[in-house]
């Protein structure tokens, strides 16, 4: 389950499909779930944003949040692109967030990242196929040919 933030207005910005799926329902519809049990836990994935979520009061409200589900979490330190907006949560602040939710019972190992180098990384591979397309979009709008596929 992609979860990424604690609460609505921030899961808004970074994944609109809340807006349809709140929070809310989406706890809902985990709690509801019948195949969730210890040994068949949901597992949360958590992006890592500097100065974004990944606070100690963050970890603490994810806690919170998932209380009384059988839970496991994958943190992922974030793959930054140009223009993007978003830096990565430092190793210091990403290590203290897994252990804050490990000393709480839950297993949160961290994602190790890959790719980053050659922008390659989960994220960023979908960032770069739009830039490109929005590149012979515009290309073809110079030279005049109609393009309804964008």
């Amino acid at each position: 389950m992609s979860l990424h933030a604690v609460t609505d207005e921030l899961r808004d910005q970074l994944m609109p499909i809340n807006k349809k799926y709140p929070l809310a329902e989406l706890m809902r519809a985990c709690r509801d779930y019948p195949g969730a049990s210890n040994s068949r836990r949901i597992t949360f994935e958590y992006v890592m944003l500097k100065g974004v979520n990944d606070s100690l009061a963050d970890a603490q409200a994810l806690l919170t949040l998932i209380k009384g589900l059988p839970a496991k979490f994958n943190l992922i330190p974030f793959n930054p692109w140009p223009g993007c907006g978003f830096e990565c949560s430092d190793t210091a602040t990403v290590r203290r967030f897994s252990d804050f939710i490990q000393d709480a019972g839950y297993s949160a190992p961290i994602r190790a990242p890959r790719g980053r180098d050659i922008l390659a990384a989960c994220g960023q591979l979908r960032s770069e196929s739009q830039r490109e397309r929005l590149s012979r979009h515009k290309a073809r709008l110079a030279a005049g040919i109609a393009d309804d596929h964008g």
